[in-house]
């Protein structure tokens, strides 16, 4: 990964930094609009570009295979072509989306069983196939498929959460190296571990 920290603040751990991706520089801090279904709302590439700065953009793998589905974005020359955005994208997992929108779910090791928001289709979606997704999207950025807890909840069910999402993102992770041709791909962590400190750590 090409990142590089510009500057510091020496009283506090505040840094200033510039990521590296195949569509171009982000500064970091960033302001990262969000194009969930493949479009920022009443907003132009164009205005994302020249009157807001955005260097990034972020979509939404899950929104995006439920409609208009990745086969349609692939014939369609990938995500950047789709929304005429020639900047880097991340792509969420859709870990939340799946958590919170589905009308069913069921977490099991191999992956989540879950009905979709949309038409109530059942799905199963592995962590590879999360990977694969955002290949076929051409996503810049990747994300790791986790499990997202509800608030509250009790230690040893984040306890046993963390330590899921910890062996998904090891197998995102081998999946990753397999699909990449190159470093121009990023793939990202998630962290979780709800309001426990150490488990966040």
């Amino acid at each position: 990964m090409n990142f590089k920290i510009i500057s510091r603040e020496k009283n506090s751990n505040a840094r200033v930094g510039r990521l590296v991706t195949a569509h171009g520089t982000v500064d970091t801090p960033a302001f990262m609009p969000v194009g969930t279904q493949a479009t920022v709302k009443t907003l132009t590439p164009r205005t994302l570009k020249e009157e807001i700065s955005a260097g990034i953009i972020l979509s939404n793998a899950y929104h995006l295979f439920i409609r208009p589905g990745i086969a349609i974005i692939k014939k369609g020359g990938g995500l950047h072509k789709f929304m005429s955005w020639d900047g880097p994208i991340l792509t969420d997992s859709g870990g939340y989306q799946i958590f919170s929108l589905a009308t069913f779910q069921k977490i099991e090791e191999e992956g989540v069983a879950f009905s979709s928001h949309f038409d109530g289709r059942k799905l199963f979606l592995k962590p590879e196939d999360v990977i694969k997704i955002q290949f076929d999207l051409g996503s810049d950025i990747m994300m790791v498929l986790d499990e997202c807890l509800p608030y509250p909840s009790q230690r040893s069910e984040v306890t046993r959460s963390i330590e899921l999402t910890a062996r998904w993102a090891y197998r995102s992770k081998k999946e990753f190296n397999l699909l990449k041709r190159d470093n121009s791909r990023l793939l990202f962590g998630i962290v979780q571990g709800g309001i426990y400190p150490d488990l966040r750590r």
